[in-house]
């Protein structure tokens, strides 16, 4: 298989994960069952077929360097699984826009070099994808990565909440350009929001009557530093998220809560679920999850990634329906449950359906 070229916005934790993931999946190898993955195998590309070719952040302790060394300089504090070799791969200053809030201002000093145009890096470094993991609220940067890889006929994974992948015009100019999108907002693996529907979908399949929800998180990350400056558009694709899987109207809220700076790259969330069983009698359920935040979401980053190259290497532009189902908290399309838009995406890499 060819290798598949991607290019990184946002060298953070989950670009340090997702490339650490790669290089100690190269060393376990294929067997019967591998921890921590979906697939080995998806449509013929392994994880040692991910190849990086462009990197991109604003960070002042990042740009210039190698990747390799890139994903291991603060604030990036997550857990080391793997070494990974120098990887000739140099981070590059892209225009900082609103690549910054108040808080993260107080740990990120931009680099003062001339910012490179990231259309044109795409297109000479001939990136099949560019994964989009830049801190939330970054609208502006967002968007700008979205047009540079219509530009550049580069698929888009969008890992953040920035609704790029639901909106239409972008719908509209990557159809057109036969550029793959998938997105927004990634659902990590077992994360709060995957475990939320889980619950919520086993009381609706058993006649229970959700009431009222509420999902709580927080970390010790600079995602968490930025999320409790910066969290409406996280807010949203959560809340959209857990909605969805119950077919009326119940009180619900969920997001981040609080940043704990020695809690480093652990995430931990409670959740609440209240609804009435038979007898119209009360039926709650707590739930508490802690997980290594960043390779929760780099789990299925890894997936995103090959989907995106199917669809390219089929032709297929736009919107990836099943992918951004089963893989982002808010995508164009959702279904009745996790259970269907997995089918759908296995129908989706056998080629049974175009997207």
């Amino acid at each position: 298989m060819p290798k598949i070229r991607i290019a990184i916005a946002g060298v953070g934790n989950c670009a340090s994960a997702l490339l650490q993931g790669l290089y100690y999946y190269r060393e376990i190898g294929e067997k019967e069952i591998i921890p921590g993955l979906l697939y080995y195998d998806m449509a013929g590309y392994k994880p040692e077929d991910i190849e990086p070719v462009a990197a991109f952040d604003v960070d002042s302790r990042k740009v210039g360097k190698d990747l390799s060394e890139a994903i291991f300089m603060e604030p990036n504090n997550t857990v080391k699984i793997a070494d990974v070799p120098k990887l000739g791969v140099e981070v590059m200053m892209p225009p900082v826009l609103d690549s910054l809030g108040n808080n993260l201002k107080k740990v990120i000093t931009p680099a003062e070099v001339r910012p490179v145009n990231v259309a044109d890096v795409l297109k000479e470094t001939k990136a099949d994808v560019l994964v989009n993991i830049i801190p939330t609220g970054a609208n502006e940067a967002a968007r700008y990565y979205a047009s540079a890889c219509i530009e550049a006929g580069t698929a888009f994974v969008n890992g953040m909440p920035t609704l790029i992948v639901c909106d239409p015009e972008y719908q509209k100019k990557a159809t057109e350009k036969k550029v793959p999108l998938i997105g927004d907002d990634v659902k990590s693996q077992v994360g709060a929001t995957a475990l939320h529907r889980a619950l919520l979908n086993l009381y609706v399949k058993r006649g229970v009557k959700v009431t009222k929800t509420y999902q709580i998180n927080f970390g010790g990350n600079a995602d968490f530093l930025n999320l409790v400056e910066r969290g409406e558009t996280k807010v949203e694709t959560k809340s959209a998220a857990i909605k969805s899987v119950v077919p009326y109207e119940f009180e619900e809220w969920s997001g981040p809560t609080a940043y704990i700076p020695w809690l480093k790259d652990i995430k931990i969330a409670y959740i609440y679920i209240e609804g009435m069983k038979y007898g119209n009698l009360p039926l709650k359920v707590w739930a508490r999850l802690e997980v290594i935040d960043s390779y929760n979401s780099a789990g299925i980053l890894i997936d995103m990634i090959r989907c995106a190259k199917i669809a390219k290497d089929r032709g297929i532009g736009g919107p990836l329906i099943a992918a951004s189902a089963f893989f982002a908290k808010h995508p164009p399309k959702n279904f009745s449950s996790d259970e269907e838009a997995l089918e759908q995406l296995e129908a989706f890499i056998k080629g049974e359906i175009e997207r």
